[in-house]
């Protein structure tokens, strides 16, 4: 269960403490887009995530990682000015190990930001990254992914008889 667990829990990616994940050595942000960044429905970002990822990106390197296919994820790329990973097949390393490789990255540079615990978490505890996890910003999703949702569900309530990741219980 250790691998499921995120490091940090964050009610949504403007409350995370950017400043903190610099000063321990962060040099790259993987944000996962579905309902992290935006909500299903949203095709383009607003003006408030422009601006956010603008200001972040004068700090760290931001890089897209999805699941989505390549034609989801272009607006955000083009428009927010930022990398991204498409087809990434979260939870497995092999997208991650290339992000790695490219651009020259350690595990202890890296933090994977995500609403997912299956895909995000678990994959960015898989590669030793810093991982937090955030509400989602939305409760609509494709069915498929609240199959997905289901499991995630489960996790948290087992964490919740440990007395570990109690929703609106956020920490660093």
């Amino acid at each position: 269960m250790d691998n499921f667990y995120p490091d940090k829990y964050q009610k949504s990616i403007y409350s995370i403490n950017y400043k903190k994940l610099k000063k321990n050595g962060i040099k790259c942000i993987l944000f996962d887009l579905n309902n992290t960044l935006v909500s299903y429905e949203c095709d383009y970002p607003d003006d408030k995530l422009r601006e956010f990822i603008y200001n972040l990106g004068k700090d760290f390197k931001i890089i897209i990682v999805s699941n989505s296919p390549k034609n989801r994820i272009r607006p955000f790329k083009e428009i927010l000015n930022v990398d991204a990973s498409f087809s990434s097949k979260k939870p497995f390393s092999k997208k991650f190990k290339k992000i790695m490789k490219l651009y020259n990255f350690k595990d202890t540079e890296i933090v994977m930001i995500g609403d997912r615990i299956i895909t995000d978490i678990y994959g960015g505890n898989k590669m030793n990254f810093t991982t937090i996890l955030v509400n989602s910003v939305s409760e609509s999703e494709p069915f498929l992914n609240r199959i997905v949702r289901h499991f995630d569900r489960s996790i948290i309530k087992r964490f919740n008889k440990r007395g570990l990741l109690i929703k609106g219980e956020y920490y660093e």
